[in-house]
């Protein structure tokens, strides 16, 4: 697969034209309307191929034509494939017009779930910059974790913390600013997000799993879907028997 090339997607209508890649395994297709849209490479399949005009995603000034010496020299000096991994502007996608944040950790040693450390990271999977704080219970206040900018599309390191430090993560706020730079937009507003966590799943296994942010193992939690706050809230079944018998 290359770009240039017509694709349809397998698991859903639509298809287009292959026009860059992320990382290893995730291929972006232009659709009829010009939108990109990240898919898994399992999930297209090519169905045509077509001369990859440069044109269409180089916006830059084209270099005026080299002499047949020169030209030579070029070729003499470059290799005669070079891998283009990305497209040279924004890249929105239809769906990326509602607001999607997510939380993710991932452990360093997966294999060893009962004592590894782990990372965390923001994923802002929209068409808008996100000012995001994060913030984690202490007692009746709140201590500051991370303030930063995410930039469209992307996901942002957070913080590293060993299994000592888990405890300090069950109540969480995100507080969660969205824009766009030197472009119109939809105003959104602004978000306040409180989840708490379910701890043992820092101890099991299986919840560790890719998904479409991530090839490594990790857990991933909403923060906001489709412009709307996720209130994650994780019921301990002794407060409840407590609360019933009381």
């Amino acid at each position: 697969m290359k770009i240039g090339d017509q694709v349809r997607f397998l698991s859903e209508v639509g298809g287009g034209r292959v026009s860059g890649f992320q990382g290893k395994n995730i291929v972006l297709v232009e659709d009829e309307d010009g939108f990109e849209i990240p898919m898994l490479m399992q999930d297209v399949v090519v169905v045509g191929n077509e001369e990859y005009d440069i044109s269409k995603v180089n916006t830059r000034e084209r270099e005026k034509p080299l002499s047949t010496s020169a030209t030579k020299a070029r070729e003499e000096e470059e290799p005669e494939e070079k891998p283009i991994t990305f497209k040279p502007k924004p890249l929105e996608r239809r769906e990326g017009e509602r607001l999607n944040l997510y939380l993710s950790f991932l452990p360093d040693e997966v294999k060893e779930i009962s004592s590894t450390g782990f990372e965390s990271y923001l994923v802002n999977d929209s068409n808008y910059y996100m000012q995001v704080s994060l913030m984690s219970a202490e007692g009746a206040s709140w201590r500051l974790r991370f303030s930063g900018i995410i930039e469209p599309n992307s996901k942002l390191f957070v913080e590293a913390f060993d299994r000592s430090q888990v405890n300090d993560l069950e109540r969480l706020c995100i507080q969660t600013i969205a824009w766009k730079q030197d472009k119109p937009f939809a105003l959104k507003p602004a978000i306040t997000t409180e989840l708490r966590l379910n701890l043992t799943k820092f101890y099991k296994l299986h919840v560790f799993q890719p998904n479409a942010f991530f090839n490594e193992p990790n857990w991933t939690e909403d923060i906001i879907r489709d412009d709307k706050p996720v209130r994650n809230v994780f019921i301990d079944a002794e407060q409840v028997k407590e609360a019933l018998n009381s």
